[in-house]
C-alpha cells in the first residue's frame, strides 16, 4: 500500500544528505510529506485550536462583524459556502479565518497586505494565532532550505524571496454534516496556490491526495507530524520538478460526519514581487521550460482568487 512518508526534520542537522534526498524523492512522487521533530510545542498548537474553536462557536452575527466584503477574505472571517474549488459546481462546507503577516504600514507591500483583524470576544486569539503563524513560518523556511538543496540551489535561496511573503494562517471549521447525500464536500478537489502549505491537525480523517496513478490516498498523521505539500507557485518556479498535487477533504462515511472537523493550514507565499519563471536548474532536455510568459506571485494570486470565487 502506498503511503506518503513522514520524515524527522532534525535529520537536516544530523544526516543532511540522506534527509534531503528522501525529502526530495517524497515531493517528486507525491507533492506531500509529513514532517515530524519540528519542535512546535503541543501547548501552542492546542492553545491555538482552542481559541479558534471558541471563535467559530460565536453567533453568526458576531462573526460577520469580521467579514470584510469585497476583500477576497484576505483578513478576518469568511462565512460558509463561499469558497468553491476551481471548476466545482458546489461550494465547500466550511467557514474560515485568515491571519496574515504583520508588516509595517509604510512597507511597499502595504497596499496588497492589509492589517490583521483580531476578534475582541476571544482575548487570546491574537497571541495564539500569531504565535502559530510565526512558528509555521519558521518551519516552512527550514523545509524550503532542504528543497533548495535537492535541486542544486544554495540552502538559503528562498529566504529573501519569502521573508515578507503574503502568507496566510487559515483556521477552518467544517461543521457537522446533518443530512444525508449532500452534493457538497468539505473541500472540493483542488491544488494550493502558494509555495508550500503546512497543515497542523490532519489527525481527523478526510484529507486525501491524488496519486500519479489516479488513486485517492488518505493521509492522516501520527504524533506531532505536520503535513507539508507543494503549491502551484513552487511547481511553476521549479518547472514541475516539485508537483502541486490535487487533494480534497471528503465527508466521512461514518458517524464522524456528524462531528465538526477543524484544521489549520499555513499557506507560505513568496513576496508579492517574486517572478515565478522556471529556474534554470529545473530546465533540462527531458523537462523543457513549460512557461513562456512571466508573472509575479501577486498577479498569480489574484488570478487564482477569482477562479475560486473569493474575489
Amino acid at each position: 500500500m502506498k503511503k506518503v512518508p513522514t520524515l524527522d526534520i532534525r535529520r537536516y542537522d544530523t544526516d543532511r544528505a540522506a534527509f534531503v534526498a528522501e525529502l526530495g524523492a517524497a515531493y517528486r512522487e507525491y507533492g506531500f510529506c509529513g514532517i515530524s521533530g519540528h519542535g512546535i510545542s503541543r501547548e501552542l498548537i492546542d492553545g491555538a485550536y482552542d481559541v479558534f474553536q471558541r471563535f467559530f462557536a460565536l453567533p453568526t452575527e458576531t462573526k460577520m462583524k469580521y467579514h470584510l466584503a469585497g476583500s477576497g477574505g484576505a483578513r478576518g472571517y469568511t462565512p460558509f459556502k463561499v469558497e468553491t474549488a476551481k471548476d466545482s459546481k458546489y461550494a465547500d462546507l466550511k467557514e474560515f479565518w485568515h491571519v496574515g503577516r504583520e508588516i509595517a504600514r509604510d512597507s511597499k507591500f502595504a497596499d496588497v497586505m492589509p492589517p490583521n483583524l483580531w476578534p475582541t470576544e476571544i482575548p487570546d486569539f491574537k497571541s495564539y494565532g500569531y504565535g502559530l503563524f510565526d512558528a509555521l513560518d519558521q518551519l516552512g523556511t527550514r523545509v524550503l532550505r532542504a528543497l533548495a538543496l535537492h535541486i542544486d540551489l544554495p540552502e538559503n535561496y528562498f529566504e529573501d524571496k519569502t521573508e515578507v511573503g503574503n502568507s496566510i494562517l487559515r483556521p477552518i471549521h467544517y461543521p457537522p454534516i446533518t443530512e444525508d447525500n449532500v452534493p457538497n464536500v468539505r473541500a472540493g478537489a483542488h491544488e494550493d496556490i502558494n509555495f508550500i502549505t503546512l497543515l497542523v491537525g490532519a489527525s481527523a480523517e478526510g484529507l486525501e491526495v491524488l496519486t500519479r496513478e489516479g488513486e485517492w490516498l488518505p493521509i492522516t498523521t501520527e504524533g506531532d507530524a505536520i503535513v507539508v505539500n507543494i503549491g502551484d507557485m513552487l511547481q511553476r518556479l521549479t518547472n514541475h520538478v516539485y508537483p502541486s498535487t490535487t487533494h480534497r477533504v471528503v465527508n466521512p462515511q461514518n458517524e464522524n460526519a456528524r462531528k465538526p472537523r477543524y484544521s489549520v493550514p499555513y499557506f507560505l507565499h513568496p513576496n508579492p514581487d517574486v517572478v515565478l519563471d522556471p529556474l534554470p536548474q529545473c530546465i533540462t532536455a527531458e523537462n523543457p521550460s513549460r512557461y513562456d510568459t512571466s508573472i509575479t506571485s501577486h498577479e498569480y494570486l489574484m488570478q487564482r482568487l477569482r477562479e475560486i470565487k473569493l474575489i
